[in-house]
């Protein structure tokens, strides 16, 4: 997993948003956030800096203290191979290309521009998912 600056984020890969707005979470993400399939998640808005969303497991979620649920925009189930359909308002087109870092541990964030995103165009390391 490539980290795009000294000290910074720790990124997954790229997905590229499929033709039904699904998009693949990065077997590394898969794997350290515990994802199953059938499982249910919940969409999250990204920032506005960063825009996307974030991707996280209801059932963590849930038993957060955090008020991360006040975000929730959508709601969807893990498919075979970590495959998720976004819903209409994450804003996802097909085609688009997203970066998947390494979040808090509640979600994977799935960002679509800003300083993290301008910094991983221009690393390649960085692989391509999905």
């Amino acid at each position: 997993m490539p980290q795009i600056t000294k000290g910074g984020k720790w990124v997954f890969s790229w997905v590229i948003v499929g033709p039904q707005r699904e998009i693949n979470i990065p077997p590394e993400a898969y794997a350290e956030y515990s994802f199953q399939p059938g499982e249910a998640v919940i969409f999250l808005r990204g920032s506005r800096r960063s825009g996307g969303f974030s991707v996280g497991r209801r059932a963590k979620l849930e038993t957060s203290q955090t008020p991360l649920l006040q975000r929730a925009f959508g709601q969807g189930e893990i498919g075979e191979g970590g495959r998720i359909e976004a819903p209409l308002e994450s804003g996802g087109q097909p085609g688009d290309r997203l970066l998947a870092i390494r979040g808090s541990g509640f979600v994977v964030p799935f960002i679509a521009r800003g300083p993290i995103f301008q910094r991983a165009l221009t690393n390649d390391e960085i692989e391509t998912y999905g």
